[in-house]
């Protein structure tokens, strides 16, 4: 199948985003909590998840709303695949966030469990959004590992799930 050649005028430039954090839990606990979709708040900061259609589970809505001041981003989700304990897909189909997510749980030794989270996020297509990758992959990546901090340290002090 044939499109568009990478980097054409009307191409949707890519921010590609992954951050990993090993948890001091095992791995049905940590996929537990990472799939407490109203919990996500306490770990992404300035951010309220909701889901909107569904139980949570595969083909559910889900909606996340950062706000900074009176600032606020919606991204809408689709749960499109769940494989407990160990695997998380979603699809963002927002206005502004498109693309697709996982979120991979992968159990080590003495109870702990790395995570894997990556993004591919599909920016405008045309000069603007080729030239806003760059820009805003540093901190995205950033923002990305501190929540995974966090959302680690709430898990192993018992706050989570």
């Amino acid at each position: 199948m044939s499109g568009p050649e990478p980097g054409g005028r009307g191409d949707p430039a890519t921010l590609e985003l992954t951050a990993t954090v090993i948890v001091g839990a095992p791995v049905a606990t940590v996929f537990e909590a990472l799939t407490r979709w109203e919990r996500q708040g306490d770990w992404i900061p300035f951010t309220t998840v909701t889901v909107v259609d569904g139980d949570g589970g595969e083909g559910s809505w889900i909606e996340a709303v950062t706000s900074v001041g009176p600032a606020s981003l919606r991204d809408r989700m689709r749960v499109t695949r769940l494989d407990p304990p160990y695997e998380i897909q979603v699809m963002h189909e927002g206005r502004v966030l498109r693309g697709p997510g996982v979120l991979r749980c992968t159990p080590l030794e003495r109870d702990r469990t790395q995570v894997v989270w990556h993004e591919w996020f599909l920016l405008p297509g045309g000069p603007l959004g080729r030239l806003s990758a760059p820009l805003l992959w540093p901190g995205s990546k950033a923002g990305l590992t501190q929540a995974l901090k966090r959302f680690a340290r709430l898990v192993e002090g018992g706050r989570l799930p």
